[in-house]
């Protein structure tokens, strides 16, 4: 007697999010980020006299770099999501699931930077990969999942 047992299908989660809705999230945190730069430029401007920053400062570009990595670096290890990334419904986990640690998040902060400097091919490679993850999220150990509601 050939018995078929009907399996339980737990509940399927949804496959990873997409390029485009990545990039939607990462526009949406780079308007807010540009506020973000305004303020700490401002906070800076007192200690230089009120003067301007010359346009390739390096002191200044590492600033700024620190400021993002900080904004990045505390929502990412504070919940998994920037503002932008709520907004579209995503969320960066570590690979097993659990929440970042700052040393995971620097990784993928820097990584993240050649991903794009490398005419983002970094970001192109998630059409490739069958988990959807780009190269910084291999090589830090993280991926994205939708929100759950």
């Amino acid at each position: 007697m050939n018995r078929r047992r009907s399996p339980i299908h737990p509940v399927s989660s949804p496959p990873p999010p997409g390029l485009f809705r990545r990039l939607g999230a990462l526009l949406y945190d780079a308007v807010l980020l540009a506020g973000v730069l305004f303020a700490a430029t401002l906070v800076v401007l007192p200690l230089r006299g009120g003067e301007a920053f010359r346009p390739h400062d390096p002191l200044f570009f590492a600033y700024l770099l620190l400021v993002v990595w900080a904004f990045f670096g505390w929502f990412w290890t504070h919940g998994g999501q920037t503002l932008g990334m709520r907004a579209w419904k995503i969320r960066l986990v570590s690979a097993d699931g659990a929440a970042l640690g700052w040393n995971q998040a620097a990784l993928r902060y820097v990584c993240a930077w050649v991903s794009l400097g490398l005419f983002g091919l970094g970001y192109l490679w998630i059409w490739i990969d069958p988990q959807r993850r780009a190269w910084h999220d291999r090589l830090a150990g993280t991926r994205m999942i939708w929100q759950e509601r």
